[in-house]
């Protein structure tokens, strides 16, 4: 094992883990505000990715439109499921919830599937060229650079939002204490769907960067890829943006170096996933609140 593959891996686990950290903040900023586990933002996930395809393949647009487009349309769907499928269900149980989620996910999944069918998709290669430079004992392309830097500024821009603006204000206060913030004169319905539409937002973010390092898309992606990002929230701190971007990395990082250094010792890769949950178990058990969760009290 040299060097030179070693910061390979590196960059290989830093690209990965950086889109299970920008799936994992959507389902850690709603769980903030509304202790609701959006079981459909996989499936958010996978319509960002599918309307990249449509801003490139079809519209024949660059790069940043399409990115734009994507975000955008998706931050829509992510309000308009709000407002539909969640807002009834405030009052109701949280099994309530969770079902409607669930409902909500695969209505996504299908729908998906009978408007484009089951063949795999992809981007065209003018959408986002591949260019490989080598820095020193490694070979980086410019896609891993682009998606490690732009998960990068999209969560800083996500913790400046929310940790030095009167918005990000009212999304913790609503977090702490959802009866009395609207007694302060803050509406409760426009601070939750502005919470939607920055986790649908971030999620379509990490399908166009998805689809661009990792080229094959499918109206089923979101299933697997999203129950990985929602362990990684788990494990991160769910409720906490910093443990959602921790939480991401770690995954990341297990899942490319277990197939690492068990190609030497004869570990099949299909063992990845077995390892990297294992891992997690683990780590939950040591914390079960997570690396920066913090065990919430109730008063009755």
């Amino acid at each position: 094992m040299d060097l030179s593959t070693f910061l390979q891996q590196f960059m290989n686990a830093l690209q990965l883990g950086s889109l299970y950290a920008l799936i994992a903040l959507g389902y850690t900023m709603v769980y903030g505000v509304l202790l609701l586990i959006n079981f459909a933002h996989g499936d958010i996930f996978m319509f960002g990715a599918f309307v990249g395809v449509f801003g490139s393949a079809v519209l024949g647009w660059s790069f940043v439109p399409t990115l734009l487009l994507s975000m955008a349309l998706t931050a829509l769907l992510g309000v308009t499921i709000e407002r539909v499928a969640y807002k009834p269900l405030r009052a109701a149980s949280r099994l309530s919830a969770v079902i409607t989620a669930l409902g909500v996910g695969l209505l996504l999944e299908n729908g998906m599937l009978a408007l484009i069918g089951a063949d795999p998709r992809s981007y065209p290669d003018e959408l986002f060229p591949t260019a490989v430079s080598e820095i020193g004992p490694v070979n980086v392309s410019n896609v891993k650079v682009l998606v490690i830097v732009l998960a990068f500024m999209l969560f800083f821009g996500l913790y400046f939002i929310v940790k030095r603006t009167k918005w990000g204000m009212a999304m913790r206060a609503i977090s702490y204490d959802k009866f009395a913030v609207p007694l302060m004169g803050v509406s409760q319905d426009r601070i939750i769907s502005l919470t939607f539409a920055l986790g649908a937002s971030l999620a379509a973010a990490a399908g166009i960067l998805w689809g661009i390092a990792f080229p094959v898309l499918s109206p089923y992606m979101g299933l697997r890829i999203g129950w990985k990002a929602f362990i990684a929230a788990v494990v991160g701190g769910i409720g906490d943006i910093r443990g959602a971007a921790v939480g991401g990395m770690i995954l990341g990082f297990v899942e490319i170096f277990t197939v690492y250094f068990g190609q030497p010792l004869g570990i099949s890769s299909t063992w990845r996933d077995p390892v990297a949950f294992g891992l997690l178990l683990i780590i939950l058990v040591v914390r079960p609140t997570g690396i920066f969760g913090v065990a919430r009290r109730q008063k009755v």
